[in-house]
């Protein structure tokens, strides 16, 4: 009986340490789990951002030609104002 009582001691210290060895590792995956999601967030983030930029970038392109032409309009504006005061 005694040995039996041995047995199961020593069956219970294993578990113990096994328990206390899986409690980290539960954790770990937990923690590992929760940043995959945070990572595929920002992935869906960053391209986001990225349309965003490019459409931006568009914009800015389409202004850059709007501004040239109203520089050139102003340039002609000028040019015949100059000329009808000069009459």
């Amino acid at each position: 009986m005694a040995q039996l009582e041995v047995m199961a001691a020593q069956l219970q210290a294993a578990l113990d340490r096994l328990e206390a060895l899986a409690l980290p590792l539960a954790e770990v995956r937990a923690r590992a789990a929760q940043s995959a999601a945070e990572i595929a967030a920002l992935k869906l983030e960053r391209e986001q951002l990225k349309a965003r930029i490019a459409e931006l970038e568009e914009e800015a392109r389409s202004l850059t030609g709007v501004t040239d032409e109203v520089e050139g309009r102003l340039d002609e504006a000028i040019t015949e104002i100059r000329a009808a005061l000069a009459r």
